[in-house]
């Protein structure tokens, strides 16, 4: 086993599979995208003419990218934070019951597998302006807000609303990933603690946050980039409304820029776009990883 690998014919040959792969599906499509992002398309003649930077200058000047970008800056501080506490929350009172764990966990997970369109339009309904939730508030003789149509506010209602549903959505996730590390925790470690004095809150608070640390870097990195390109369940809940309301995100902009026929086809300032979305999401990993950076310890 060492001879083969320290066999350099034996490695290329391993990895190339991957390799072309990962090269075809992943970085000749960036690097395109990063090249159409300097260009501007010309429907005409179909054809890309290069004008540098001319994409990007267009997109700081546009107040509907203003709008986009503080949206996406919205989901993603709301996501992390939200699925932070309440999916170390559920993980912690699943972790410590016996009965009833599997269906709980099940329950809380089954959003997360289940189709993000078709709930988008289970969702729309409920929030509807006369049916769903606003017929059980009429009946009460509450207020019926409009929770989808809504265009007051820095942050407008729909974007709360939407980023609600998206953590009861998501939130199974985080929980998963915190639950496995934290049954990964020797209990032996607890039980001193408890011998010592500790309450369960102390333990909590001086054993289980720490060693789990690096799964909440991890779970944050996945929530930052879910969230900066977070689509699926605003289009499916407003679909071409996302401009008029006031809530479009990084994502929304780009598809109703490049393919929608409302934003003009510019694909070279949707590549812009795309170029701006995976540069946040490297920024937001790399500032996430160096706040969560830790030493690996034994458990």
């Amino acid at each position: 086993m060492d001879k083969l690998l320290r066999d350099k014919k034996a490695i290329i040959l391993f990895v190339a599979p991957a390799l072309i792969l990962f090269t075809v599906v992943l970085f000749i499509p960036i690097g395109t995208s990063f090249y159409y992002a300097l260009c501007d398309y010309d429907k005409k003649t179909m054809t890309y003419h290069f004008i540098g930077l001319g994409n990007f200058i267009r997109l700081f000047k546009d107040k509907t990218m203003f709008i986009a970008f503080k949206n996406s800056m919205f989901f993603l501080v709301f996501s992390c934070v939200s699925q932070l506490i309440f999916g170390l929350l559920f993980a912690a009172l699943l972790t410590n019951i016996t009965k009833g764990r599997n269906l709980f966990k099940n329950v809380i997970y089954l959003p997360c597998v289940l189709s993000s369109a078709a709930l988008g339009l289970l969702w729309a309904f409920l929030f509807h302006a006369k049916v769903g939730i606003n017929n059980l508030l009429g009946a009460w003789g509450l207020p019926q807000p409009a929770w989808l149509y809504s265009t007051s506010g820095f942050i407008t209602l729909p974007m709360w609303v939407i980023a609600f549903v998206a953590l009861w959505q998501y939130v199974g996730q985080s929980m998963m990933l915190y639950m496995a590390q934290i049954s990964g925790i020797n209990k032996s470690l607890y039980e001193a603690s408890y011998i010592d004095g500790a309450t369960k809150k102390q333990a909590f608070r001086y054993i289980t946050l720490p060693l789990v640390k690096p799964m909440i870097g991890t779970a944050m990195s996945l929530n930052a980039i879910g969230s900066l390109k977070f689509f699926d369940l605003i289009y499916s809940m407003l679909g071409d409304k996302t401009e008029n309301l006031k809530m479009d995100v990084l994502a929304t902009y780009l598809y109703r820029t490049g393919f929608s026929s409302k934003g003009g086809n510019h694909y070279g300032r949707a590549s812009a776009i795309g170029v701006i979305l995976v540069a946040l999401c490297l920024i937001a990993t790399a500032v996430i990883n160096k706040i969560f950076k830790t030493e690996n310890y034994e458990m």
